[in-house]
């Protein structure tokens, strides 16, 4: 998912371009925006934690480009592309380090494994949007 601070920023192209790139190929796609319940629900696993509040305020600001990717190896191959959560942690030419402007506001999401991979897709696209 890219996140609304990047999508605010015009970083939608680059940030695809660097997916691609690298071998990934996107089989669903679209550009929407997440309601309070949406983002309270794909973030539930966060609930208790002190920065729940704040991160479905920022995930509700504005649009997001969800999509599903695929390659071998995805996600572990994904969390490479994107770096560390903090953009001053992360390596040199990953996405968060490019595009990233601070831990909250940290450009993209990527799942962390397969199985809430699967998930959070089904989360944003139904059977018949996935090719």
């Amino acid at each position: 998912m890219i996140k609304p601070d990047a999508v605010e920023n015009g970083h939608i192209g680059a940030i695809l371009e660097k997916i691609t790139a690298a071998g990934f190929k996107i089989v669903a796609m679209k550009y929407t925006q997440l309601s309070r319940r949406d983002a309270q629900e794909f973030y539930a696993i966060h609930k208790e934690r002190p920065f729940f509040g704040e991160l479905v305020e920022f995930m509700t600001r504005g649009p997001i480009v969800a999509a599903i990717l695929e390659k071998d190896n995805a996600v572990d191959d994904f969390r490479a592309l994107i770096g560390a959560t903090n953009p001053a942690e992360a390596a040199e030419g990953t996405i968060r380090k490019l595009y990233a402007t601070s831990i909250g506001e940290n450009a993209v999401h990527g799942s962390d494994s397969d199985e809430n991979a699967a998930i959070e897709g089904g989360f944003h696209f139904s059977g018949r949007e996935v090719f």
